[in-house]
């Protein structure tokens, strides 16, 4: 007979195929006797329950110590009351339980992936809300992970990518709260003091402040319980405040940073979107043809298959609470940076002016509905979706719409949404390399 672990890796390297006439989710809401906020989908296709706990507790409520949102979230799994992290380690992989967490801009959360048999689920489902709600931070966790995450920032100033990446962001939120990633800096870092950690906890992971996402081999009344067993060390708490809008800049600029390489990096943006933006739709599918499809993007055939600029060329919108970046980089030899900048600038231009063919428009939206089905194809993929629908309260029909809401878009609406959000005047143009 097959072994417990032996089982769980077998079930957590299936997933739950959807058919297209299976789109349809049943989203179950209610909010537990403490305030949070559950989404539940009920399937029994794998024996397995997924959860994802998230929190408005992301980089963007550092404050003034930027990275305390990470640090907490990272020794969130090393200890809690007379468990230690080893403690904690054993006790999820003794019935093949996975534990994950994470900290971006807005979001943080803590995951849990397990067996639906009761005597599964009971061995970690209170470990679970003791981790999420109690965490020790013990101070030689303290240490080794603040050492760890400011090796990781040294190595930062090391890659061209990520001093690209953070040079953009700093000058694109001068004086907003998505300036400073996730990542923090050297100096808050080494400030941060076991009180501060312990404060940032009790301040944003509470229960008005989270959302439940299950999804699984549960029935509601199942899920009704399991939610309560899920949140019931977390205080009431206060929700966090919303945060604050981004001031556009009326003019955008430009930023050389000399670095030593064969290659320069090149992104340019602005912010542009939030979550539940109207525009969303339009400007998803421009952004598709434009340069987020790939080898068959505008960017791409003209920058790379055409011109032979660049190796790599994309651009993406990423909404977020507040408005999120639109967002068009290249790598490009050194002695190319003008011309490769040039071309990159002229296409969104045209873009803008001339909107896409009705032929771009035929291809991609056959794309992204054709592909959509990848998207909900696990349940750990769609419990990812649920805790977006809840935290950034998007519409329950999310995903039983997005295709229909695509196929509504018309080659006026991309103009129109790219012309009033995307203005090249305003690109904040980020330029690493020799070349600078």
């Amino acid at each position: 007979m097959m072994n417990m672990k032996k089982w769980v890796l077998a079930l957590t390297s299936s997933v739950v195929l959807l058919s297209q006439s299976a789109f349809a989710l049943d989203i179950q809401t209610w909010k537990t006797s403490n305030g949070v906020e559950v989404l539940f989908v009920e399937s029994h296709d794998l024996p397995m329950i997924d959860v994802r706990l998230a929190f408005k507790a992301g980089s963007s409520r550092d404050g003034d110590l930027y990275g305390i949102s990470r640090l907490v979230n990272a020794l969130i799994v090393e200890g809690t009351g007379d468990y230690s992290s080893e403690d904690v380690a054993e006790n999820f992989e003794s019935v093949g339980a996975e534990l994950g967490h994470d900290s971006l801009r807005d979001m943080a959360f803590v995951s849990l992936r397990s067996l639906s048999d009761k005597q599964a689920w009971e061995k970690v489902v209170d470990l679970f809300a003791r981790v999420s709600a109690l965490p020790s931070f013990p101070l030689d966790a303290i240490e080794r992970d603040r050492k760890s995450m400011l090796i990781s920032l040294a190595n930062r100033e090391k890659e061209i990518g990520d001093v690209a990446e953070d040079t953009f962001y700093k000058n694109l939120y001068k004086n907003h709260v998505y300036k400073v990633g996730r990542a923090g800096t050297k100096q808050t870092m080494q400030a941060i003091t076991q009180k501060n950690l312990s404060d940032f906890h009790s301040k944003y992971y509470v229960a008005n402040n989270a959302t439940l996402a299950l999804m699984g081999d549960l029935t509601l009344d199942q899920a009704k319980q399991y939610a309560e067993q899920i949140t019931q060390y977390l205080k009431a708490g206060q929700k966090a405040s919303p945060i604050e809008a981004v001031k556009m800049a009326e003019q955008g600029g430009t930023i050389k940073v000399p670095f030593k390489t064969s290659q320069t990096h090149i992104i340019q943006g602005l912010p542009v979107m939030k979550r539940g933006d109207d525009d969303y739709y339009a400007l998803y599918l421009g952004n598709h043809i434009l340069g987020g499809s790939g080898f068959s993007s505008r960017l791409m055939q003209e920058i790379r298959e055409n011109r032979g600029l660049s190796y790599s060329v994309y651009s993406y919108f990423l909404p977020m609470e507040s408005n999120g970046p639109f967002q068009m980089a290249l790598q490009t030899k050194n002695h190319q940076v003008d011309e490769a900048s040039q071309l990159l600038n002229q296409m969104l231009v045209d873009f803008i002016k001339d909107g896409p063919t009705d032929a771009e428009i035929d291809h991609s939206k056959k794309n992204i509905t054709g592909s959509f089905p990848l998207k909900i194809d696990s349940n750990n993929k769609i419990v990812e979706y649920l805790s977006l629908i809840g935290f950034y309260d998007l519409p329950l029909d999310y995903l039983d719409s997005f295709n229909a809401n695509i196929l509504k878009v018309t080659s006026e609406d991309i103009k129109d949404a790219f012309s009033r959000r995307v203005k090249p005047e305003q690109l904040i143009r980020v330029i690493v390399g020799e070349a600078s």
